[in-house]
């Protein structure tokens, strides 16, 4: 059966969902930030972050973050989805679009009026709605673009 798991919600996935994100995303260097991020999430009592693993029984598929930020200049802004992967044998089914819908649904339960990220995907989030609002700078010199998508009246919408 298909699920996302919340991470905080199910801790015993912890090592699981650390070597996912880190097989996923990390640079031998930056291995050490996956798991301090996901493990000292577990005991906080701040919202964010957020770590998730879309599961077909025991098998994960997928994954993404709701950080406060991803490693941009825009410190000002958040939360950030971040992180998403789906397995390229799974891509195609809507399980990115499944992830993008927790991450909003987590983010608008905890007040949060707006849902950011970056990327350079040209056309893949704006097909749920994300809209490109400007460009960010990362640590190591390269620059990102980066979307939001805004919450009002109980929906999901873009800014104007």
């Amino acid at each position: 059966m298909l699920t996302i798991k919340s991470v905080r919600e199910t801790p015993e996935l912890a090592e699981t969902a650390i070597s996912y994100f880190q097989k996923q995303w990390a640079t031998e260097e930056s291995k050490a930030v996956y798991r301090d991020s996901i493990l000292s999430s577990l005991n906080s009592d701040a919202p964010l972050p957020e770590w998730y693993l879309l599961v077909d029984g025991s098998e994960v598929l997928g994954c993404a973050g709701l950080i406060t930020n991803d490693f941009i200049s825009r410190m000002d802004l958040w939360p950030w989805l971040c992180a998403l992967y789906i397995e390229k044998d799974a891509r195609g089914n809507g399980y990115g679009e499944l992830l993008i819908e927790r991450a909003k649904r987590d983010a608008r339960e905890r007040g949060y009026a707006h849902l950011y990220l970056c990327t350079d995907l040209a056309g893949y989030y704006e097909k749920y709605a994300f809209r490109l609002i400007g460009t960010g700078y990362h640590p190591w010199g390269e620059a990102s673009q980066f979307t939001v998508q805004t919450f009002r009246m109980g929906t999901w919408q873009t800014e104007c």
